[in-house]
């Protein structure tokens, strides 16, 4: 499987989601309809969770009629990926790292480059420390990061089972 994409929407309900199959999606205005029709007004927010290939997770968000977030675990993805490149949105602003400590010698960089808006999954749970830090971590799939991502919003029952798990 080159790549795993779900888009789960918060509803009054409750969790509700679907794999998508990014064949039939031509860009990120694609995406962001997809997800809007998934809510209605006063729900939400509805993500797309893409991981393709163990190599980087593409989060996008909607929140109503507002414009869509995009967080990529690794901006390299997008030179080397087509649906990392048609579903990230660039003009995204970069996320602010902390820092303070880079005089510590022995840190060692990130493997991957997050890029985007890191906030994305603040209100459910993961904050943005968080979520440079999931990806961050030595050992850490896409995947880990999109489940970490659901646990804390309360829908990794929901995923596991579209997963197929």
């Amino acid at each position: 499987m080159p790549y795993f994409a779900v888009a789960l929407a918060r509803k009054e309900s409750g969790w509700t989601g679907q794999e998508v199959d990014l064949d039939d999606v031509e860009d990120l205005d694609g995406i962001s309809d997809l997800l809007r029709d998934m809510i209605s007004a006063g729900e939400g927010p509805a993500l797309l969770l893409l991981e393709e290939n163990d190599e980087y997770m593409l989060a996008v968000r909607v929140d109503g009629d507002a414009d869509p977030r995009s967080f990529i675990s690794d901006i390299r993805a997008v030179e080397t990926s087509e649906l990392a490149a048609k579903f990230y949105d660039i003009v995204t602003p970069e996320p602010v790292l902390d820092l303070e400590d880079d005089d510590d010698e022995s840190a060692a960089p990130p493997e991957g480059e997050p890029g985007g808006d890191d906030t994305i999954a603040a209100d459910l749970g993961t904050s943005s420390q968080e979520l440079l830090a999931l990806c961050a971590e030595e050992g850490n799939l896409p995947a880990d990061v999109i489940y970490s991502l659901c646990e804390s919003a309360g829908c990794a029952e929901l995923l596991e089972e579209l997963r197929g798990a």
